[in-house]
Order: structure tokens, then sequence, then C-alpha cells
């Protein structure tokens, strides 16, 4: 009579990529969540990379002023971007920027860097430093509902 193997000593190793595989494959199509990270978070990453803390109220001039072309942030956001807004040349509506008006904002790292290339592209014809990245988004956290 021929006796099968232990899968309990042979074919753990087998057992153990199949089960790798799986969890691979399942973590592979959950859905990513879109909140990885906090405002508070962001400010510390910008804070970090400018080797200095963000300020608030240079957050505040910064974010007001049309630093030689036709826009600020201000243009589309509102000059306290506590509710809505609409982009000055599309009309597209705007969610309120500040995180203690809209919780999800800057929740998302990829969107934050996205919409800050963008932006900043748009009103000052090139990228943000991580010093006024981190100025903005101490005076966005500063202002409370």
């Amino acid at each position: 009579m021929r006796t099968m193997p232990d899968p309990s000593h042979t074919d753990r190793p087998l057992l153990r990529a199949l089960a790798l595989a799986l969890a691979s494959g399942l973590l592979a199509a959950a859905p990513v969540q879109a909140a990885d990270t906090t405002a508070a978070q962001q400010l510390d990453r910008f804070s970090t990379a400018a080797g200095a803390p963000g300020q608030a109220e240079r957050g505040r001039v910064f974010f007001t002023t049309a630093h030689g072309g036709e826009w600020s942030c201000a243009s589309c956001h509102g000059a306290r971007p506590v509710a809505p807004g609409r982009h000055a040349s599309t009309g597209k509506a705007l969610d309120a920027l500040a995180p203690g008006f809209n919780p999800q904002a800057f929740t998302d790292t990829a969107k934050v860097d996205k919409w800050f290339r963008r932006n900043c592209k748009d009103v000052l014809q090139r990228e943000c430093s991580a010093a006024e990245k981190a100025d903005v988004l101490a005076w966005l956290l500063s202002l409370k509902p």
C-alpha cells in the first residue's frame, strides 16, 4: 500500500507560496483609499523638506498675492478659503480649501502634489518651494470654524 506524504511537512513551502500569492493578488485588487495622510502630516512633510516650520502669516500673504501674474491662489479659492470657490477661467466649482472646513482637503498625497504643482505654475509660472507650501498649509490649518 502506498502512503501519501504528510502535507504538514512536505507541502508547507508550497502552501505558504500559494497563500502569499493569493494574499498579494487580493491586496492588489483591493481599492486604494484616497485618504493616505492628514493635512498636519502634509505640513510636517513640507516643513521637513524646507528645513523650517511653515509660518501662517507668510502663508496668508503668499496666498492672497498675485506674484507678477494675473492670478493669486485667492483668485479661485477666495481670500479666506473656508467656503467653496470657483476656478477663475473655467468657472469649475472648487471645494473649500481650509481643512477645518473640508475634512478631505490635503488627505491624498498624490492629489496634494498634483494640485500644488499645477496651481503654483498658474500663479507663479513655476513650482512652489517646500517652504511656500509649508507656509500656505500652516495658514490654511490655522483657519478654524
